[in-house]
């Protein structure tokens, strides 16, 4: 039977939870355990799908279509373990579930309530799938004492009586401020953190706490004198350099020694741990650098970009140099050529990310364009591509009016909402019209490549799977034009009418692909893509 993990913040938000059950997750996999990590979300939408990213970040795309939180891409890059549809659940999921059921009948007459059955139904959400692993761990977002999150506390208050001391363990992330007038830490909102949620009926068994500054021997006794856990389950958490080193910092603080302690678990020979310090090495001792212009809408938040922002580390590990990645707005490039030149002439590299509406993309598209003379390697990703088809019917193909159905009616669609495609379960319909939240081709769908492109050498095949997300296509209609105007369509749906990757064979490295691949680029298995995006920019930076 699984053993899990419930881990809660207090204080205040952005403490790094996610990330702890990250590290946690991969400390627990070099032992040799198989784990699984799930998010519950307090909030009432039923997914992130249709919030703005400077509400909530990136959504990350599952294998399996679901839209999620962030964390779970940091779940995935930690461990490798594809997430799914079942490891990320809202209040909005689950009420919504609850009042479907009421509807039809299916409570009997019941008067339903927030206990037991919204409780009962995050707890049924907890333990599906669990039967082969070892470890679940389980984050509630949030903070302690918010009102949203009461329901979760309380489920996992219930699965400790239900499931048994020795096979949960509650982790709880703190903050110990310090004060610079008084020149020390302070561990009070940390005892009043753990005070409210051992009122909600949990108490912790390991305390980790984020601070600035060493946490001092006698900090970290009081800390377990007055919450009433051990001063060694006392973890300090302190900023690391790059994420990629927390792990090991957690490992040196005894975290997974510490968690396995808690579960009566004897730990046995130190875990495996050469993955970490060969990432930490490739970080740290770099051969070279490079600079990637990364022209896009949310650029105010880098949080919007998370995935992208870690493929392109990613890839920077795998050609050892050091990534510095340069947001640029898009809207400045619709002011003129001289701020175009004088933004990109700098960089080595320049990448187009998703995004949907259009505000920006007469930026984008000039940032192609500027790529395509200056030949610089330029990679666009979901809308990027769509920018550089549109710039290559412009500017090379000799379609002068050609746009996106998704910025208004046009004569010349070269980009178009797509109502109807082939996927593994059949054939999939959506209307136009419908709910935003439906209406996209989401998560992982294959794709072949033309067996001499620039894509299948950086593949190594010409059968792959990607994830997607976005409401529009390519309109195959315009091929023609496009390849004569030199965008060969190298990467295409299985039944050949969906365009999955364009690439320009006379430029050094120019390729769009429909589809995201930084969902799936991980520090120890980078995406080839974004590897050989950095090697064509290692080359450019070579060559000025």
């Amino acid at each position: 039977m699984a053993r899990f993990i419930f881990i809660t913040g207090g204080v205040v938000s952005s403490l790094g939870k996610g990330l702890m059950a990250a590290s946690l997750a991969a400390l627990l996999q070099a032992r040799g355990y198989k784990v699984r990590i799930r998010k519950f979300d307090p909030y009432l939408n039923v997914d992130p799908g249709t919030m703005s990213p400077y509400q909530h970040g990136e959504v990350y795309v599952t294998d399996d279509g679901a839209e999620t939180d962030l964390d779970l891409g940091h779940y995935e890059r930690f461990t490798g373990v594809s997430a799914r549809q079942s490891d990320n659940v809202t209040s909005g999921r689950i009420y919504q579930g609850i009042i479907a059921k009421e509807r039809r009948g299916d409570y009997l007459g019941a008067t339903v309530q927030v206990i037991p059955h919204v409780t009962d139904a995050i707890k049924e959400f907890a333990k599906a799938h669990t039967e082969d692993l070892d470890f679940v761990l389980c984050e509630i977002g949030g903070t302690v004492g918010d009102i949203e999150s009461l329901p979760f506390i309380e489920a996992i208050r219930q699965l400790r009586n239900e499931l048994g001391r020795d096979q949960t363990v509650f982790v709880h992330v703190t903050l110990v401020p310090f004060i610079a007038a008084a020149g020390e830490l302070k561990t009070k909102p940390t005892q009043h953190s753990v005070k409210e949620l051992t009122a909600l009926g949990v108490q912790p068994d390991v305390l980790v706490c984020r601070c600035e500054h060493h946490l001092p021997e006698g900090e970290r006794a009081k800390i377990a004198a007055f919450c009433n856990v051990r001063k060694e389950a006392v973890i300090p958490a302190l900023d690391a350099k790059s994420i990629y080193e927390v792990p090991l910092q957690y490992h040196g603080e005894g975290l997974d020694f510490e968690v396995l302690r808690a579960f009566g678990i004897t730990p046995g020979l130190a875990p495996d741990l050469r993955r970490w310090h060969d990432i930490a090495d490739r970080l740290h001792n770099p051969e070279g650098e490079v600079t990637i212009g990364v022209v896009g809408k949310y650029v105010g938040l880098q949080d919007a970009y998370k995935s992208l922002n870690e493929a392109l580390v990613h890839g920077g590990m795998a050609n050892r140099v050091k990534v510095n990645i340069q947001w640029i707005d898009a809207e400045i490039f619709e002011r003129g050529d001289a701020e175009i030149a004088a933004l990109l002439e700098p960089m080595h590299g320049i990448l187009v990310p998703g995004g949907f509406g259009e505000r920006g993309t007469e930026g984008k598209i000039a940032s192609v364009r500027f790529a395509r003379e200056r030949k610089v390697p330029f990679f666009g990703i979901c809308l990027g591509m769509q920018m550089a088809c549109i710039e290559g019917a412009r500017n090379t193909a000799g379609i002068d009016e050609a746009s996106s159905t998704e910025f208004g009616a046009t004569g010349e669609p070269v980009v178009g909402i797509i109502t109807e495609w082939m996927s593994a379960e059949g054939l999939q319909k959506r209307a136009a019209g419908g709910d935003l939240g439906g209406t996209m081709r989401l998560g992982a769908y294959d794709a072949k490549l033309a067996g001499n492109s620039h894509v299948a050498t950086i593949y190594g095949t010409t059968a792959i799977s990607e994830r997607h997300r976005h409401r529009y296509e390519v309109n195959g209609a315009y091929r023609e034009a496009l390849e004569k105007g030199g965008l060969a369509f190298s990467g295409m749906s299985p039944d050949g009418l969906l365009p999955e990757i364009v690439e320009r064979p006379d430029h050094p490295w120019f390729i769009g692909v429909q589809f995201h691949p930084e969902l799936k680029s991980k520090p120890f298995d980078p995406h080839p893509l974004f590897a050989g995006f950095i090697a064509a920019a290692l080359q450019q930076a070579r060559l000025v």
